[in-house]
């Protein structure tokens, strides 16, 4: 079967094997040395240098049976040779290094409630271990993080997905409660310990913004309960609505990790108990892309560092892939 054009050029450029070969020759001037250098036979030594100088179409080497030595034209195409040599053992130098983590860049997304202190315990841990390596933080709300996901802005994501999205696969990470936060000597303080849906929404109630992962799980269980609810205000940042809580303006709906954002002094807390507002975060990333080693190391670090948050606001769930 007859080779095209296209397959018969691929045929004749030279290969880095033979560049090897040519280098290694230029440097000995003896093809027995050179064939030991690189652990092949002599006859296959000459084939290579053969073949590469039917490729390039000129001859690089004057051979007789006493000594080897470079054409000029071997002597112009020396230093090129050697700077293709240079570059790729810096490829395969950067290769392994990112390959082992010792270089490269890790971009995450992730909830504000999650970089607050997990992602710096990991970051702190990780810098010990993977010097060279640059982490690169965006704490934005759930819909953004699944967003920059999506568009390989970021190499993968923690937060909640919302809707089902199959372009989208989601790993278990952790999971936090929902709690009610209130001033000191409000009458949720005499209440029992763990809060009924019903309760908080007998106060007017700080949310966090209509994007928020919270919110969306608050409004889900109000519909359930078919809950009215007074609104006293709104807040993007959980930090904002403490502040909120603090100044008398009501009872703000966060998750157990918002005693990590901000300040909580004069504030107390109490889970919620409803089910569905048990909040469960994944590691985000895009159907169709594989982690680069980097992320997986990250991965790994942040993994470590919920496990060794004891009575922290967040517990480590099984990781297992959810449905997509």
């Amino acid at each position: 079967m007859s080779l095209s054009r296209a397959q018969q050029e691929a045929t004749m450029q030279p290969s880095f094997r033979q560049i090897r070969a040519f280098l290694s020759v230029a440097t000995h001037l003896k093809f027995t040395r050179a064939a030991e250098e690189l652990n092949i036979s002599q006859p296959a030594l000459t084939v290579q240098i053969n073949q590469l100088e039917e490729a390039l179409g000129i001859k690089l080497f004057n051979r007789n049976r006493r000594q080897v030595s470079l054409t000029p034209a071997g002597h112009d195409l020396l230093p090129l040779f050697e700077r293709i040599a240079s570059d790729m053992d810096e490829v395969m130098t950067a290769s392994s290094d990112i390959y082992q983590a010792r270089r490269g860049v890790v971009r995450i997304a992730a909830l504000p409630s999650v970089t607050s202190r997990i992602v710096p315990k990991a970051m702190a841990s990780f810098r010990q271990t993977h010097p060279n390596i640059q982490v690169r933080i965006r704490d934005v709300v759930a819909e953004t993080i699944v967003e920059l996901v999506k568009n390989e802005d970021v190499d993968f994501g923690i937060g909640t997905r919302l809707t089902p999205d199959r372009d989208i696969k989601v790993e278990n990470f952790i999971t936090d409660h929902v709690c009610a936060f209130y001033q000191g000597g409000h009458p949720l303080e005499n209440s029992r310990a763990v809060l009924k849906l019903n309760e908080c929404s007998a106060y007017p109630l700080i949310l966090t913004g209509k994007n928020s992962s919270i919110r969306v799980l608050f409004e889900r269980a109000m519909a359930r309960e078919g809950t009215e609810v007074d609104i006293a205000a709104e807040a993007n940042y959980m930090s904002t609505a403490l502040g909120m809580v603090r100044a008398g303006l009501g009872v703000a709906i966060l998750p157990k990790s918002a005693v990590d954002s901000g300040s909580i002094l004069g504030l107390a807390y109490k889970q919620i108990d409803a089910p569905w507002l048990h909040r469960r975060i994944g590691i985000i990333r895009k159907a169709s892309r594989s982690d680069s080693p980097v992320a997986e190391h990250f991965v790994r670090a942040l993994h470590a560092a919920v496990n060794s948050m004891q009575n922290g606001s967040f517990s480590s769930i099984k990781k297992a892939e959810l449905t997509r």
